[in-house]
């Protein structure tokens, strides 16, 4: 296999296995509507093989900062219709992450007075309140059971809003800490009912959440996003057995399913953790090693060729060159990111890169 070769991952044809990773870069202003500025940014990078949308929240109450964009209203569908539109007039594929942030988040920016979690516990350090400043992270009111069946149908009514705006697929994001990796993590839930206290009970929220959007909208339009030991926001997993176990559990629970594709983000690629949840899922992997350290054309060439991964995910490359495709076909010079302008307001550091054609010029 080479990074350039095509690949289909359930009914997306990709032209090349380079995946632009989802990047928080809230640019959707107050009301989660993507603009002109979230068209011309995602149609820039048409040419990645399939971008995969910046997280996305569901409903208000999964909404986790200023400027996230929504994928709730009819104004936010329409917004992301555009972007729809822009990506495929320029060639390329196009899914949206959904993303319930859970207790990372400030009741300021649900609107609901509260966020929510798998266990009524806070998340260590601070958090962005609405107005701009800053909070310790509230304690989170811990989600019934009576309640977990509305959280699903909230993203599953998220995904087939993001069919109606004719995006290519979904990813459900159940990774870095957020609200399904809550569950996830022993860190984080201390539940002692139906959704904790063992490995395949903290799973179990993930794998309905996943099971009611694949009969939804198609397994074959429908992917997750895992992130073991990363060990972010709290969501702490040490314990490598009991790790292992968890992820063995949402892996079995999936791969009846026959999903479009499972999305790793994990230091060591190689390592059997990553291997089995592959193996068990059974759908095509993407990878993604470079959370501390920007990936390369090297790294990314390696992990497709000795056939570690089916496709790479890249985060600052793809933020900072629009053309990175062609770049790394060319063997060219990549442009630097500029991580003081990731959450500016505006299209410096977002629109702005030039393109290889355009430094030529």
């Amino acid at each position: 296999m080479n990074l350039f070769d095509q690949l289909t991952l359930g009914r997306t044809p990709l032209d090349n296995r380079v995946v632009m990773a989802p990047l928080t870069r809230l640019r959707a202003g107050e009301h989660g509507v993507p603009d002109d500025l979230l068209v011309e940014h995602y149609a820039q990078r048409a040419g990645m093989g399939l971008i995969i949308t910046e997280g996305t929240y569901p409903f208000a109450e999964g909404r986790t900062w200023m400027g996230q964009p929504g994928i709730e209203t009819a104004e936010q569908i329409a917004g992301w219709a555009r972007v729809a539109d822009a990506v495929h007039a320029a060639g390329g594929r196009i899914a949206v992450q959904i993303m319930h942030g859970g207790r990372i988040g400030h009741p300021s920016i649900t609107g609901t007075g509260r966020v929510v979690s798998a266990s009524a516990l806070a998340a260590p350090g601070e958090v962005r309140t609405a107005d701009g400043g800053k909070a310790e992270h509230p304690v989170a009111h811990e989600l019934t059971e009576a309640e977990i069946p509305d959280v699903v149908a909230g993203f599953v009514a998220a995904a087939r809003n993001a069919i109606e705006a004719g995006l290519d697929a979904v990813e459900l994001h159940g990774a870095n800490g957020y609200l399904l990796h809550q569950f996830l993590s022993p860190a984080s839930n201390h539940r002692t009912d139906g959704y904790g206290g063992s490995p395949e009970r903290r799973a179990r929220i993930v794998i309905e959440v996943v099971s009611a959007v694949a009969e939804a909208i198609g397994a074959d339009r429908t992917g997750i996003r895992l992130s073991p030991q990363h060990d972010i926001q709290g969501a702490v997993e040490t314990d490598a057995d009991e790790t292992a176990a968890t992820y063995a559990a949402v892996a079995e629970g999936l791969a009846p399913l026959g999903l479009a594709f499972v999305d790793v983000l994990q230091a060591d690629l190689r390592g059997e953790l990553v291997q089995r949840i592959r193996s068990s899922i059974g759908a095509p992997l993407i990878g993604n090693s470079g959370f501390s350290a920007q990936t390369t054309r090297e790294e990314a060439s390696a992990l497709v060729e000795e056939g570690v991964v089916d496709a790479v995910a890249v985060g600052r490359a793809a933020i900072a060159n629009p053309d990175l495709v062609a770049r790394w076909r060319a063997d060219a010079q990549e442009n630097a990111p500029e991580p003081a302008t990731f959450y500016a307001p505006d299209a410096r550091g977002y629109t702005d890169y030039p393109t290889l054609a355009a430094v030529g010029a």
